[in-house]
């Protein structure tokens, strides 16, 4: 069986290093707030380029945290995609803020042309998804939240090491919010979250607001290390055990990004000429595949002979955020039809793209699919 996505390949290779960070940690006698940390958020806003980052308990969290220190909330209103992972609306609408969804281009990315016509007296930030692995049309984005005077937070969840122009995600905006879930381009071994910025206060804000909104920076001299709340805040932190993994597992990243864009070569080269869309990668990205997603209106007679085959595919993802019933008070209006996005989630699927797997199961894949297309 040849599974969409598996760890423990690569937990087998790395199994005496994990095990031996992890003592490390336990031997410490620190679980939270300790040496790993400290030690990860400066290795990855080192690897990022960003001035300032610190973790956090998730993805979501990141989201959630970049939104309510950028004091947004009841009565406002977010420009995002319907085309992502839940989280990345949950976090809105948990602030208290409502979701206006643009539609998407070709490339499955927020399309900057339709942001525009959705922005009103509410509207105070968008939030480009840099999903499956590169990053939104920022020039175009950038320029539309300084004409409007909005905030640019950047859903990295899907795109850390991915680049604009040169530059990493999670730089390119006022904040970055990066996941550390496992299938991530990153991942830990549970769960982590990640926020990166230029921004000095609004790191020392952030900063706060993931515990409680005391102060352990030292930026207020009388409540310094005090356990007291300068402002309400949160409890979102990245514990020992997943920051020593994670410190682990940063020093492979660039294997990581690199097996992952071979592996794409591979599905392009075997793929082309044949009756399927494969990937659009845009010009000035630096594209990471943390999924190769490919289209074809016969998806699931697709995927129902490719398990046939002992071969599993996915979806990412088979239902738009507006077509939920939790969230269909904020379905489009008949203004901002979601044409693309609806269009393009009734034909799209994911083929495995995780480093270890072997080449000859891409192989598999790409022969098996060949063979189900020519014959359709």
């Amino acid at each position: 069986m040849i599974q969409y996505w598996n760890y423990l390949r690569e937990y087998k290779n790395q199994k005496k290093n994990v095990l031996n960070s992890v003592d490390k940690v336990f031997q410490s006698g620190t679980l939270l707030f300790g040496n790993e940390l400290k030690k990860f958020e400066k290795n990855f806003c080192k690897f990022n380029k960003s001035k300032y980052g610190l973790g956090v308990s998730s993805g979501t969290d990141a989201l959630f945290i970049a939104l309510k220190c950028l004091n947004i909330g009841k009565n406002d209103e977010v420009i995002t995609v319907s085309n992502t992972a839940i989280p990345t609306v949950a976090a809105i609408i948990n602030t208290g803020a409502s979701v206006k969804f643009a539609d998407i281009g070709k490339d499955y990315l927020i399309d900057a042309n339709k942001i525009s016509t959705l922005i009103n007296k509410k509207t105070k930030a968008i939030i480009p998804v840099h999903l499956f692995g590169q990053t939104c049309d920022m020039d175009k984005i950038s320029n539309i939240a300084k004409k409007y005077k909005l905030k640019v937070i950047e859903d990295c969840a899907q795109s850390t090491g991915a680049m604009y122009k040169g530059k990493k995600a999670g730089i390119l905006g006022d904040i970055g919010c990066h996941s550390f879930y496992p299938t991530k381009i990153l991942g830990a071994y549970g769960d982590g979250g990640f926020l990166t910025t230029n921004n000095k206060k609004l790191y020392e804000k952030m900063h706060r607001f993931r515990f409680y909104g005391i102060d352990t920076l030292g930026t207020n001299k009388k409540w310094k290390n005090k356990y007291y709340s300068i402002e309400h805040g949160t409890n979102s932190r990245l514990d020992e055990i997943q920051s020593s993994i994670l410190n682990l597992k940063l020093k492979n990243i660039s294997f990581f990004i690199k097996r992952r864009r071979l592996i794409a070569k591979k599905y392009f080269s075997g793929l082309k000429n044949l009756d399927i869309e494969l990937p659009l990668v845009n010009k000035n990205n630096f594209h990471v595949f943390n999924m190769f997603v490919v289209s074809h209106p016969k998806r699931e007679l697709i995927l129902k002979k490719m398990r046939s085959k002992k071969i599993n595919l996915a979806i990412h993802y088979p239902y738009p955020i507006h077509t939920m019933e939790a969230y269909k008070n904020y379905k489009h209006d008949n203004s901002n039809h979601l044409i693309e996005t609806e269009k393009k989630l009734k034909m799209i699927f994911s083929l495995p793209i995780y480093p270890s797997i072997k080449n000859n199961e891409i192989e598999n894949i790409i022969q098996n699919i060949k063979k189900i297309l020519l014959k359709l």
